[in-house]
């Protein structure tokens, strides 16, 4: 990277640093009866405005300024989408104190760990989540104050958390005679950890400046699309990457915000997007799957929901299409990373592609999308060597922008970057224009004699299957071809299906040699914390003492005649 080069003029303008109070602020002063929505544990629906939110903020602010805590001091929440963790979005980092958002689906040793590496001295946390916050309060030494996010009449009577809190008393002891303070943009606002499926959790600190730089980013018409005449109803949970920045950006739009709690069910998140209006919103596509069962199971429709974003994994085409043409909600997609804040790329069409045909236009919706101005992009072979942009060639995608990370939190291994780049762990291709297809994560992608299958489109098509609820596409050891593909299928419920019906569904649309070696039929998928499908897990479950049989292969011609061509 080249050295800044110093300007002997500078620019004649303010120099107002870019806070995350500013948000919150800007909400209240030109949105402030704009509605914020949320249901709660018990199923009910709590209605506010911007206006109430940012009071409350005020009072949490200086509530947790009575507790000690000073800029820089790392606060955790264990909490759901709701309004109270909305508050604590904004009072928090807008307070100088650093955001520790936990996943409470976490194993309750890496919430822990999570917890004392961020030396957490408070942690707010749901009811739902009290048996976590016990377990930070008896193994974290620094967190000693907890706040239980719930009514007086709500408190737990007993509990291993001694001096524990009550949210609404902390609020109601509290001025909200609050003034934001200003420091540098520079200051910590965030601290997200990665999901740890391989080793501990990584945190990922973002600061103020990346925080507002990714918001102003987020709301445009080639990113989210976000304005003031928007609904917007995050589903990615609170505790997953700041919701993918979403409240943020709402308060920055003026968008009314509905926050869904704990209820992904489809029948709970219908009634709430046809109750509050929504008009866009964002999740894995494991949440998506529930409601598009209910609507389909029950006659139902949309009558504001247009556009939805998702990401976490790629979307199965067969859901993509029944949304659009079925039911006229766009399904865009996205991709990004914990490292990133997490946006990266979006898959919004452009002017070039208006003429195109319809099957063209398929196949770019399906790719994870164009980055979004101020991300860049670059693509290396195994060895360094950067590879084309053809949409053909596929290698490992490293990025880099102002809103990506440059090293984790206390890492001692210093920068996470490789001369400036960040590496992602996938592999892909770019087309020309830059759109990115994600063909795997490089620990999930499945090298078969030397060359690689891609399991994602495996899954793709497997899942426009009828009777395809759910498939996840591993590799499994083979004693000739080093890995070979074994496709785990969830069934529709009543479906009769097996292992024949499946091949013969694929065959002719993927490559011979791409052919799974086996179907295995299961009940459930092993799932993260975050909805994404756990195949470390899968591959432990399904391969057993001895690797599959190289006699196993449905397509041993068309394996070695692959491999032919290709030497």
């Amino acid at each position: 990277m080249s050295d800044y080069v110093k300007s002997p003029i500078s620019g004649r303008t303010m120099n107002r640093p870019l806070l995350i109070s500013s948000l919150i602020r800007n909400a209240d002063r030109y949105f402030g009866d704009v509605q914020v929505v949320s249901r709660l544990e018990d199923g009910s629906i709590h209605h506010y405005t911007y206006s109430d939110c940012h009071r409350r903020a005020r009072q949490l602010a200086n509530a947790l300024a009575g507790l000690g805590l000073t800029i820089g001091d790392r606060v955790a929440t264990l909490g759901w989408n709701n309004y109270r963790h909305l508050e604590a979005y904004f009072a928090i980092p807008g307070s100088g104190l650093v955001l520790n958002t936990i996943n409470p689906r976490l194993h309750v040793d890496q919430i822990a760990y999570i917890a004392d590496h961020a030396e957490a001295k408070c942690v707010l946390f749901d009811l739902a989540f009290l048996k976590q916050a016990e377990t930070i309060a008896g193994e974290c030494p620094s967190a000693t104050h907890f706040v239980a996010m719930c009514d007086p009449s709500q408190m737990p009577e007993k509990t291993g958390i001694p001096n524990l809190i009550c949210f609404e008393d902390f609020l109601a002891a509290a001025s909200d005679d609050y003034e934001w303070p200003e420091f540098d943009e520079t200051a910590a606002s965030a601290l997200c950890y990665t999901s740890g499926t391989t080793g501990n959790p990584k945190g990922a600190l973002y600061s103020h400046r990346s925080t507002m730089i990714h918001s102003y980013a987020e709301v445009m018409p080639d990113a989210f699309n976000i304005s003031s005449r928007d609904t917007i109803m995050p589903v990615v949970p609170m505790y997953h990457a700041n919701a993918w920045g979403l409240p943020y950006a709402s308060a920055l739009a003026g968008a009314k915000l509905v926050l869904p709690g704990p209820m992904m069910d489809g029948e709970s998140l219908y009634e709430l997007i046809e109750g509050e209006g929504v008009t866009f919103s964002a999740g894995v596509p494991t949440v998506w799957n529930g409601l598009l069962d209910h609507i389909k199971e029950n006659g139902l429709g949309f009558s504001t929901f247009k556009r939805m974003n998702i990401g976490g994994s790629a979307c199965p085409t067969a859901m993509m299409k029944a949304f659009r043409e079925v039911h006229g909600v766009d399904v865009i997609h996205a991709w990004g990373m914990t490292e990133m804040s997490p946006m990266g790329t979006i898959c919004t069409l452009q002017a070039r592609h208006a003429d195109l045909p319809e099957e063209d236009r398929q196949k770019l919706r399906e790719t994870q999308g164009h980055p979004v101005f101020g991300i860049d992009m670059l693509l290396l072979d195994d060895q360094g060597v950067e590879l084309p942009w053809d949409g053909k060639t596929t290698g490992n995608l490293f990025v880099k922008g102002p809103w990506v990370i440059d090293s984790y939190f206390k890492d001692a291994e210093g920068s996470a970057l490789q001369d400036g780049w960040l590496p992602t762990g996938d592999v892909v291709t770019i087309s020309p224009q830059g759109y990115i297809k994600i063909t795997d994560r490089s620990k999930d992608i499945i090298k078969s004699g030397g060359e690689w299958i891609s399991s994602i489109e495996v899954e793709n098509v497997a899942q426009l299957h009828p009777d395809v609820q759910q498939a996840a596409c591993i590799g499994i050891p083979h004693p000739k071809w080093s890995e070979r593909p074994v496709l785990v299928v969830i069934a529709r419920s009543g479906a009769t299906i097996d292992k024949a019906d499946v091949l013969a569904f694929l065959d002719g649309k993927i490559a011979k040699w791409w052919m799974p070696d086996d179907v295995r039929f299961v009940e459930t998928i092993d799932l993260g914390p975050t909805g994404k499908v756990l195949k470390n897990k899968l591959r432990d479950r399904f391969t057993d003492g001895d690797a599959i049989s190289k006699h196993n292969s449905p397509a041993p011609d068309a394996l070695e005649q692959n491999h032919a061509i290709r030497k």
